[in-house]
């Protein structure tokens, strides 16, 4: 007996997740799909089409877009051959596989904007921590074509209202603007001078970033790098007048449609792709890994794709921090409407002819989408009420021998005790007139 516990221990461990990978369980799961469901009714209302991309795509794609030295591509993504021989990457972002399936189908021919968002996993490498998976979820969206500041105001409006329609409170919308093409070459040489005489005290990553992309050494999250790039030049004051008139007209559009943020001007993106306004979405709550949401303009990707000219602009939300603030009370306003769902109904059964009787009932009453549970064989009346009120269902029905007889069933409701018969052919009206979960 003892050889077969410790067979079965070293199974359970043979048999678990991956470091890094979590499951999503009830209760849990409702707490993401209410997320899911909110966006999808937000988004849509906003104009956005749902796109469903590959979760794996060619390696290319992601060295293109993102920046051949940045940490994603150097250390976090998933990267593998096939057995033809090609580098397949796990994608550790949503942008790329969008603008890839954007220019590929010549969605650029259509009337534009063309506006999409898309859920699913995405996959990095990375040192398990709070808030930051191996194998992590985002809702992300994408608009192509124009760069009119009032889409991008359309979109903070749009991830504002997704937020409040949560009932999260106390997080801050930071923007910025880091330039384009023009002005970005004068803000790298400023950066060049600035960190010349420190690149000793740089830590070894930010070492490399300043031969090839020294804006990246302000996205930085080494004590180190954060105390010397201390006193750096700012984008802000580079910025060439489009990119200026770009962002002021952005700033006054979000004081129109009462938008709240805070002008963050030491933030940037640790992507390369992008250009002009950059976003995020923040709360205290989460610690050093505090970003909920985060974007900005893409103007350029579009065409490095090999698609035509085409501005562009986007944000992802990761999932399991927007979760685990939705957990926090003290942050969200609606936690009572995240309550784990219960069955309507529980039928409890005595005997073969009502365990048939039971199960006719509830397939109809689930055929009109409500929610019904039943007892087993072997289960004694006993044991079948303790589930239901585990289950926390909300009326039981007793059917036995004599309820047959009778034509009459016992019907229950577990939150007061209040109890009573009814006939079987009175058991869908019931339901219609006191709960009204049936629809006419």
């Amino acid at each position: 007996m003892r050889f077969r516990r410790a067979q079965s221990r070293r199974s359970a461990e043979r048999y678990s997740a991956l470091k890094g990978i979590q499951d999503i369980l009830p209760p849990d799961i409702y707490i993401w799909q209410r997320v899911e469901e909110t966006a999808r009714e937000i988004f849509s209302a906003y104009g956005f089409q749902e796109l469903r991309a590959p979760i794996i795509e060619a390696t290319e794609i992601f060295i293109r877009s993102i920046g051949e030295t940045t940490d994603i591509v150097e250390k976090e993504m998933y990267t593998f051959s096939d057995k033809a021989g090609r580098s397949i990457t796990l994608r550790p972002e949503g942008t790329a596989p969008v603008v890839r399936c954007y220019v590929e189908n010549h969605l650029y021919n259509l009337p534009s904007p063309q506006k999409f968002f898309y859920s699913g996993p995405m996959f990095r490498y990375e040192r398990p921590q709070a808030g930051r998976f191996r194998q992590f979820f985002q809702i992300g969206v994408e608009a192509f074509g124009t760069s009119d500041p009032k889409l991008d105001a359309e979109i903070f409006s749009m991830l504002r209202l997704f937020i409040e329609r949560l009932g999260l409170k106390g997080l801050n919308f930071e923007v910025n603007s880091i330039g384009c093409e023009k002005c970005r070459p004068d803000y790298r040489k400023a950066l060049l001078n600035f960190f010349s005489g420190r690149i000793n005290g740089l830590c070894p990553d930010c070492k490399r970033r300043y031969e090839y992309n020294p804006l990246r050494i302000l996205d930085c999250k080494v004590d180190v790098c954060i105390e010397l790039r201390k006193g750096a030049p700012r984008v802000m004051d580079f910025l060439c007048n489009e990119c200026r008139e770009h962002f002021n007209a952005l700033l006054s559009l979000l004081k129109l449609l009462n938008v709240p943020y805070v002008i963050n001007p030491d933030m940037v993106r640790g992507l390369d792709y992008y250009t002009r306004t950059t976003f995020e979405v923040t709360s205290e709550q989460l610690g050093a890994q505090n970003a909920v949401a985060a974007g900005g303009r893409y103007d350029r990707l579009v065409e490095e794709f090999g698609g035509p000219p085409t501005p562009a602009i986007g944000f992802a939300i990761g999932m399991e921090r927007l979760v685990a603030l939705l957990r926090t009370p003290t942050l969200n306003q609606v936690q009572g409407e995240l309550r784990t769902p219960a069955p309507e109904i529980f039928i409890a059964t005595i005997g073969a002819p009502a365990e048939k009787e039971g199960l006719v009932i509830a397939n109809r009453l689930r055929e009109k989408g409500i929610w019904v549970e039943v007892g087993y064989a072997g289960n004694s009346l006993k044991s079948q009420l303790r589930r239901a009120d585990r289950l926390s269902a909300g009326y039981v029905l007793i059917i036995g021998d004599d309820e047959i007889s009778s034509g009459k069933l016992k019907w229950k409701r577990l939150s007061d005790g209040s109890q009573g018969e009814i006939l079987f052919q009175e058991v869908y009206d019931f339901f219609f007139k006191n709960l009204r979960l049936i629809q006419s």
